[in-house]
């Protein structure tokens, strides 16, 4: 039987991400779905903040369970920038090309390795209250040569722990069993087997 589960985003790519790795046997709509649903604005200082307005928000509005996903890059070396601000770090919300080039300006002439992590913070809200949260990561370093077709944002820039190539360069597949966001589904597939869920996947 189909679980009905409405992803608080119009980002495709994240879209996509989500239902990619989620079992069959959910239905994932988006805010695509739902042209008159309301931009919430992230006014929150960290991910779980800004996942939390996401979901609530939407929540409040439509009826059923919510996912909102709020994620990005922490790098040490820039005091964990561009964390909240990864989409729009160079100004312009979802600029990917203006972002990294932002990133890679910042870290010229620091000194390498440049260690950095994606975070990734979840949120589960119904009727405009927040029944669960969760959080992934994945450690890696940022590379100062872009490489890779796949993925989106800082993925050309990322090169995850243990591995010699950047997450722009591993498949979509490969890629799924190692992000942040994964990490974070995976704990949300977990508390919907709980009985103290209240639903069950």
């Amino acid at each position: 039987m189909k679980k009905t589960l409405i992803v608080a985003t119009r980002n495709a790519h994240k879209a996509q991400e989500i239902a990619a790795i989620l079992p069959p046997h959910f239905e994932v709509r988006t805010l695509a779905d739902y042209p008159d649903a309301p931009e919430i604005e992230e006014t929150g200082t960290t991910f779980a903040a800004n996942a939390a307005l996401k979901a609530c928000g939407i929540s409040a509005l439509l009826p059923g369970l919510v996912l909102a996903d709020d994620s990005g890059l922490c790098v040490d070396a820039l005091d964990g920038a561009p964390g909240v601000m990864s989409a729009r770090y160079a100004g312009e919300h979802g600029n990917d090309a203006a972002n990294n080039a932002r990133l890679l300006q910042e870290l010229a002439g620091l000194p390498a390795p440049h260690s950095a992590r994606f975070m990734c913070a979840m949120c589960v809200a119904e009727g405009g209250q927040v029944l669960a949260e969760f959080e992934g990561k994945v450690e890696g370093c940022i590379t100062l040569s872009p490489a890779g077709e796949h993925g989106f944002g800082y993925d050309p820039l990322f090169v995850p722990a243990g591995y010699d190539c950047t997450m722009a360069q591993l498949s979509a597949e490969q890629k799924n069993s190692i992000s942040h966001r994964a990490n974070a589904l995976q704990q949300l597939m977990d508390w919907f087997r709980t009985p103290a869920s209240g639903t069950s996947a």
